[in-house]
This record gives C-alpha cells, structure tokens and sequence, in this order.
C-alpha cells in the first residue's frame, strides 16, 4: 500500500517582527535633541555627547559615522568648521557642517586618554576592534532615546541621520538641499525618506475644515 505524501510539519514559530515596528524610524524632535543633550552632559558622557552631536550635524549613516577618522574632522589640532565624508553605500562624498556645539564637544572628547594616538574618531574598547560597530552604535541610540522615555522601537540609527534634515524641510521646503546634505543621487530617494507626500497631504487636510 502506498504511503500518501503528507506535507511537512514544521513548528509554528511567531513572527520576528511582532510587536516591533519595523517601518521607517521617526526622527527626533528639537526638545528630544535638547533632552538626551542635557543627560549626556551631566552625566559627564562626553563619548556619547560628541557622537549624538556628530551624528545629528553630519547626517551620515551609521555605518559612515562609525568609521569616520579624526582627519576627517580636525586639522592643525582644530575641529573644522565643515567636513567631507566618502559613503561607503554610493562611493561618493558628502559635505556637512560641524556646528559650535558639536566642535566643543568633539574637541572635549578628543582630551579623553583613548583617543591618545587612536586614528579612529569612536574607537573600539577592545584591541581586535578599530572603532566601535554599528550594532554598538544602535545600542547606543536605543539607550539615548530610552533615556528620555521614548519607545525604542520607534527609533533607530536612522533617526539621527533624519532628525535635522526634517527640520531643515520643514522651515524652508528646499528639496534639493535635502538632497545635497544626505548625499542622495536621485531626488526620488529623497522624498520616499521624508516622506514629504504624506506629510504635505496631511498637512492640507488639516487645513480644510468642512
């Protein structure tokens, strides 16, 4: 007698992605920015203050920021006013501004004994890592916005890289210096990251009372 093939039984296992939100990360409001800021620095964190003030300046993404060396934001023993940064995603380069806040922080955390002769701008703590990962550096971001009672699943890594951009659309409505300072090549790309469409729709449906 033949046996009939029987599908395969296979243990029922949630899904990875319930309860989490997976869709594209909120960025951080200015109170947000101003809030983690003041805990870093009463906390003395000055790592972390420099990070979380380079990352929002520099609109890099984590795997850029990670990397970043401390040629690219210091010569002559000063931190530069403005930096360029090669994107390992497009191969190309993309300026930005190292504000006032951000140079005195970096120029503190460049005084701390671990930075003595490191060529890195965030070195590793262990010998085998030059600089610090960017699973390390989305732990790090998790613990920021949790710091200030935001829902971490909210946030990510991509959130700093999004924060002062928002705000730059938002007051002047200038795309294509949006463009610029994220180092996108297509104006597409752009606007899906914002999501200016959405955004602008609900803002003119706010404004229409019937």
């Amino acid at each position: 007698m033949a046996t009939p093939n029987l599908p395969a039984i296979r243990a029922l296992r949630p899904a990875w992605n319930k309860g989490r939100i997976v869709g594209q990360k909120r960025p951080l409001k200015p109170k947000h920015v101003w809030a983690i800021r003041v805990r870093l620095e009463l906390a003395e964190n000055h790592r972390d203050l420099a990070l979380f003030n380079m990352a929002i300046d520099s609109k890099l993404r984590g795997c850029d920021l990670c990397r970043m060396q401390v040629v690219d934001v210091m010569a002559s023993g000063q931190i530069k006013e403005r930096a360029s940064v090669l994107q390992s995603k497009t191969r190309k380069p993309v300026r930005f501004e190292i504000s006032e806040g951000t140079r005195a922080s970096v120029a503190k955390w460049m005084e701390d004994p671990l930075m003595v002769g490191s060529e890195y701008l965030w070195p590793g703590r262990f010998h085998e890592r030059l600089h610090i990962s960017t699973r390390q550096y989305a732990r790090i971001v998790r613990d920021w916005v949790t710091s200030i009672g935001l829902e971490a699943t909210a946030y990510g890594t991509h959130s700093m890289r999004r924060t002062k951009v928002t705000q730059i659309y938002k007051k002047t409505g200038n795309l294509r210096a949006v463009q610029l300072l994220l180092g996108h090549t297509k104006m597409d790309s752009t606007v899906r990251y914002l999501g200016v469409e959405l955004e602008d729709a609900l803002a003119i449906a706010e404004a229409i009372e019937i």
